[in-house]
């Protein structure tokens, strides 16, 4: 069974420096020690039944805290990533500023085998990055997402 995801890429333009875009560090205790290719863009699981672009706005709000500002998304497409998941993705130009990250949780036993079950945040922090930055951060899988943006932009 396919696993459906969907998120909002958020970019802001900077006269005629590099586009930026808004990611955001994965939580838990895998990710807490990295930074390279340890961001993602903020998403999340959804049914056959419900609609991507409602997800994708849904997800964001669980994983920054805050809605999603208002803006004209457009689909940027799908994207399967290294999993098999599929990942749809909607872009929106937006100066995002946030007052603060607050994300959902996640249980997870920690330490692997010793029967604690901890909460941890989904996100643990977020930011723009240049889009050159943003292709050392982001998860590899979903660099291709950042060269759609670019096409899509012109």
């Amino acid at each position: 069974m396919t696993v459906l995801s969907a998120g909002l890429l958020l970019y802001r333009r900077n006269g005629s420096g590099p586009l930026d875009v808004w990611i955001a560090h994965m939580g838990g205790p895998f990710w807490a020690r990295k930074d390279v290719h340890a961001w993602s863009i903020p998403k999340g699981e959804y049914t056959d039944d419900e609609d991507p672009l409602a997800a994708a706005k849904r997800e964001f709000t669980e994983e920054i805290g805050a809605p999603p500002p208002a803006a004209k998304y457009v689909g940027l497409g799908m994207f399967r990533q290294p999993s098999g998941k599929r990942l749809t993705i909607y872009a929106g130009e937006s100066d995002f500023e946030p007052e603060g990250i607050f994300s959902n949780t996640f249980p997870l036993e920690w330490p692997k085998g010793s029967g604690r079950i901890q909460e941890f945040p989904e996100i643990d922090r977020a930011q723009w990055f240049s889009e050159p930055e943003a292709r050392t951060k982001l998860v590899v899988g979903q660099l291709p997402i950042l060269d759609a943006l670019i096409r899509h932009l012109g």
